[in-house]
């Protein structure tokens, strides 16, 4: 089994705490920060924004970015987040119409590119553009409501989605996206997760341990399983 990466969501994170806060999740060594962006329109929320990004950027040491992009129109927002420095930009294939145009477009900034699924989103919307994308974000909540359970029908999914990227684009990222807390994550990554992303029931679980003890704990299950 490859290294299971954490992803830690900033949105989860402090506001008025933001940059103390990015500088515990750079010295704990996170994979990666998530980084959520909602448009109040394709989701019921707003989320996260290019300057956040622009400055995050700066730290050194920082992490790879991705940027998971809950929003209408994604494609035109891809020049805004690649100069603010987005590693990887994950868009919903249920927000367009051209998926690989979009691709293309993203590939053509250097980001990285990925595809983000809603829970009840079938798997064959990726039977064309899997071999062209570096992650698939897969929601295992509804997207863009923070502490919702993890829905465990979808663990058959997750693993139906690491058979049919072994088979067509081995080194895909499969990052689960809700509902990750100590007790669902051993069952994520049996199922076939790289990545987790950690937030309220996880790195940033509101207790007085700090954000390093916390991700250590969550190190520590991943590794045993």
């Amino acid at each position: 089994m490859n290294k299971v990466k954490i992803a830690a969501s900033l949105i989860c994170a402090d506001p008025l705490n933001l940059m103390t806060e990015l500088d515990q999740l750079i010295d704990s060594k996170v994979d990666l920060i998530h980084f959520d962006v909602m448009d109040g329109h394709f989701v019921p929320r707003y989320g996260l924004y290019p300057e956040i990004l622009k400055e995050i950027k700066k730290k050194k040491n920082c992490p790879e970015v991705d940027v998971h992009m809950m929003v209408s129109n994604p494609e035109d927002y891809i020049e805004l987040y690649a100069n603010a420095g987005a590693d990887y930009f994950s868009f919903h294939v249920e927000s367009c119409n051209h998926s690989h145009r979009i691709i293309k477009k993203i590939k053509s900034t250097g980001m990285k590119p990925g595809i983000a699924l809603n829970p009840d989103t079938p798997l064959n919307f990726l039977d064309w553009i899997i071999q062209d994308i570096e992650m698939v974000v897969l929601m295992t909540i509804n997207p863009g409501i923070v502490g919702h359970k993890f829905i465990p029908e979808l663990l058959e999914k997750i693993k139906l989605l690491r058979e049919i990227a072994e088979e067509k684009n081995p080194s895909l990222i499969i990052e689960l996206d809700g509902g990750v807390t100590p007790e669902t994550i051993p069952s994520m990554v049996k199922a076939g997760a790289d990545a987790l992303v950690c937030g309220n029931g996880t790195i940033f679980r509101p207790n007085e341990d700090t954000i390093l003890n916390k991700t250590r704990f969550i190190r520590d299950i991943i590794e045993k399983i």
